[in-house]
C-alpha cells in the first residue's frame, strides 16, 4: 500500500473529533503488527465515555477523524443555534433517525441544527423523553468540542451554548419568589 503523504497528521495531545464518538484526545501514536504488517495507529482517549479507540493512520480520512473545528465553522454552528426551529412534519421515528445521523456526522453545524430544532421555548409543550435524550446527546457533543476549542469545562460550554440559544433556565430567585412549595420541590 502506498503511503499517503497528504494524510492528516496528528500529534500526541491533539484534540480530534471522531464522528461517531465526538471529541477525543490523541494520547499516543503506536506501531503494531497486524496480520503480519506493521501498522501505525493513533490511540484516542474519549474521557467522557472512558473509552480508547485505535485508528490506523492510513484510515484517518475514511474514518472521518478530524481536528477540532476552526473558529469559522463553530461560528456557523452558533449562528445556526440562533435560528428558528425547522421541524419537519414527519413521523418522530424518522425525524429521530435523521437527528441521530446529524449528531454522528460529527459536523458542528449539523449538530447545531438538531439543537435548534429540539430546543424548548418557554411556552412550548414539554419535550418527550426521546426528544430530550437526543437534545442532550447533541448538546453534549457540541459542548465538548466548544470546551476543547476554548479550553473551558464542558459545563461552562453547555451554559454558553444554551445562552446562545436563549434557553430559559430558572434562577434561584425565580424559584424563591414562588409561594407554591410543591413547585419548588419539583424544580429543586
Amino acid at each position: 500500500m502506498a503511503h499517503n503523504d497528504n494524510a492528516v497528521k496528528f500529534k500526541k495531545g491533539d484534540y480530534v473529533v471522531y464522528p461517531a464518538h465526538g471529541v477525543g484526545q490523541i494520547d499516543g501514536i503506536e506501531t503494531q503488527k497486524i496480520g503480519g504488517m506493521e501498522m501505525e495507529l493513533y490511540s484516542i482517549a474519549f474521557d467522557k465515555d472512558r473509552m480508547r479507540l485505535k485508528v490506523p493512520v492510513f484510515k484517518v480520512k475514511d474514518a472521518g477523524l478530524r481536528k477540532i473545528s476552526s473558529n469559522g465553522r463553530m461560528d456557523d454552528a452558533l449562528e445556526t443555534l440562533k435560528g428558528k426551529s425547522k421541524v419537519r412534519r414527519i413521523m418522530w421515528s424518522r425525524r429521530a433517525a435523521e437527528y441521530e445521523a446529524k449528531i454522528n456526522s460529527g459536523d458542528p453545524v449539523a449538530i447545531a441544527e438538531v439543537l435548534r430544532d429540539l430546543k424548548r421555548s418557554n411556552d412550548d409543550t414539554e419535550q418527550s423523553y426521546s426528544e430530550r435524550q437526543i437534545y442532550e446527546s447533541a448538546l453534549g457533543r457540541l459542548a465538548r468540542e466548544v470546551a476543547a476549542m476554548q479550553k473551558i469545562t464542558e459545563d461552562k460550554a453547555i451554559e454558553r451554548l444554551e445562552d446562545v440559544m436563549g434557553v430559559y433556565k430558572p434562577s434561584l430567585e425565580d424559584l424563591s419568589d414562588n409561594d407554591n412549595t410543591e413547585d419548588k420541590a419539583i424544580a429543586a
